[in-house]
């Protein structure tokens, strides 16, 4: 059955899967699978740690397409777990964002388009408009990296920048607003570079950052503008520990990276891998379950 929408409501699609990997997975999908207004996706992390994705939709949508487009991004199960419905209808695109309160991390705050005015005059701002918590600052990675970053660039200003997995471009939009200098943005995923574009114009920093599709340190542009003075690399375990020895040939004479994306126990082999590169461990903490780095390369 095909659900049906009243004069006075709009289509809504609920769900929830464990991971945020699965879930980028499937709003991803979902996001390639529509035209722009035809639907409004959010994905959110819950307190219990799984992710919560809402499907807001323009016209009544095929359930069974649906379901069908969310198997392909997980399994089966999740599929089968969506829950349509019929919601009064409002601004859907704005009720996606009202989950997304505003963070703070140092002197940076992120927030959705709703919540401009809860911006201090001591604060940076960095606005995310994409209905979507990946790499918002919501997650503790982004949070940490964030809380690094303000932290360094209290006692350093770094002229050379690398966001090395930038995602929606958080980190890069916030290095860019607090030095005014020009940073680099690249990410593996053709989609996150023209999203991370897309929020670097929304902040007022697109003449600054430079958006790069790339696969790790293979892009010219990283060479061009090496030796960095601080990368930021919100990633994960593994490939942080893959690129160690490219991260530290990249970096400048006492240059600080910052790293993300590990779990408490990942944690001491990232840290082991780095130190066999020459580099040392200045600061580590713990965000709602996920470690962050501060390290710098021995001058």
């Amino acid at each position: 059955m095909t659900t049906t929408a009243t004069s006075s409501g709009t289509s809504r699609a609920t769900f929830a899967v464990g991971d945020e990997f699965s879930a980028k997975r499937i709003v991803d999908l979902l996001t390639e699978s529509f035209e722009e207004g035809e639907a409004a996706i959010a994905a959110f992390e819950n307190p219990e740690g799984r992710w919560d994705v809402t499907v807001h939709f323009a016209d009544p949508p095929d359930e069974a397409s649906i379901r069908n487009l969310v198997a392909l991004a997980s399994d089966d199960t999740v599929a089968g777990s969506i829950v349509f419905d019929t919601i009064e209808a409002k601004d859907w695109v704005k009720e996606s964002l009202e989950g997304l309160v505003p963070v703070r991390a140092g002197r940076f705050i992120v927030h959705g388009s709703h919540d401009r005015d809860k911006v201090r005059d001591n604060q940076l701002g960095i606005e995310i408009e994409a209905a979507l918590a990946f790499g918002t600052g919501h997650h503790g990675t982004t949070r940490g990296c964030l809380v690094y970053l303000d932290y360094v660039l209290r006692s350093k200003a770094p002229k050379r920048i690398l966001d090395l997995g930038t995602g929606t471009g958080v980190l890069a939009i916030a290095a860019a607003k607090a030095t005014k200098k020009h940073v680099l943005a690249t990410d593996i995923d053709a989609m996150s570079v023209k999203v991370a574009h897309e929020n670097m114009k929304l902040n007022g920093v697109g003449n600054l950052v430079e958006t790069v599709c790339a696969t790790g340190f293979s892009s010219p542009a990283i060479a061009k503008h090496a030796p960095f003075d601080l990368i930021l690399a919100n990633i994960l375990a593994n490939p942080l520990r893959a690129m160690a020895t490219d991260m530290e040939r990249h970096m400048a004479s006492n240059g600080m990276v910052i790293l993300s994306g590990l779990l408490p126990h990942q944690a001491t082999s990232v840290i082991v891998a780095y130190r066999a590169r020459g580099l040392v461990l200045l600061k580590q903490q713990i965000i709602e379950g996920w470690s962050s780095l501060l390290m710098q390369r021995a001058g």
